[in-house]
């Protein structure tokens, strides 16, 4: 079985930054994905961002300039850097993480971004 657990979301101020973090754990082998998804109200689910074992990342196109994923192995901890945030941005954010063929989510945290 494999755990995540989110930290992070909160409010904040539009033009402002988050930073969330998933930490994973369980049974974890040595190849892995890891990403976030986020899901706006009335809204699907959409990409946010994955990075793979090799630490290659890859961005949806609507915050390609604005998201930043990183993960730290040791921790298998994945994080994701959100700058110059927007009202639109307001959702709730999962993180996602797939070995095996399996996929595995996290509860979510909500990130609202409101003056």
């Amino acid at each position: 079985q494999v755990q995540l657990v989110e930290s992070g979301g909160g409010l904040v101020q539009p033009g402002g930054s988050l930073r969330l973090s998933c930490a994973v754990s369980g049974s974890i082998f040595s190849f892995y994905v890891m990403g976030w998804y986020r899901q706006a109200p009335g809204k699907e689910r959409e990409l946010v961002a994955t990075i793979g074992s090799f630490g290659n990342p890859s961005y949806a196109d609507s915050g390609k300039d604005q998201f930043t994923i990183s993960r730290d192995n040791a921790k298998t901890t994945v994080y994701l850097e959100m700058n110059s945030l927007k009202p639109e941005d307001t959702a709730v954010y999962r993180c996602y993480f797939r070995q095996g063929g399996s996929d595995y989510w996290g509860q979510g945290t909500q990130v609202t971004v409101s003056s």
